[in-house]
């Protein structure tokens, strides 16, 4: 149910009922958060997404916090340069939108994004 709190149940710990019931008593308000489809973390340079994770959210004196346990994956965001979506026009004579999306397929890379339109 609570997977960080879960975890303590097999080693003598506590159950997620008892701990939930434990913190409650303290002023902190504990729930699990229903059909979470994915999180995703968006930083400056990448995303990390965490497909099916598992949301716990804390009540602790007005101050929520989230807590997301699951497989996370990265996603470097890739910065395609206006002169490589201009080069890619020029070559194959498609529009920039379809030069931009052939470049981020091809991950940047020029020729192959050309040689992917030019076989369209």
């Amino acid at each position: 149910m609570f997977p960080g709190l879960g975890g303590m149940g097999g080693r003598g710990g506590m159950s997620p009922k008892k701990m939930k019931g434990m913190l409650k008593n303290m002023g902190i308000g504990i729930d699990e958060l229903e059909d979470v489809e994915e999180v995703i973390i968006r930083l400056k340079d990448r995303e990390i997404v965490i497909e099916n994770p598992a949301v716990a959210v804390m009540d602790a004196q007005g101050v929520r916090s989230y807590q997301i346990s699951g497989v996370p994956r990265e996603n470097v965001k890739l910065e395609i340069p206006e002169t490589d979506i201009e080069l890619v026009v020029a070559q194959t004579g498609v529009e920039s939108e379809e030069a931009r999306a052939a470049l981020i397929e091809a991950k940047g890379d020029i020729a192959a994004a050309i040689m992917r339109l030019g076989t369209k």
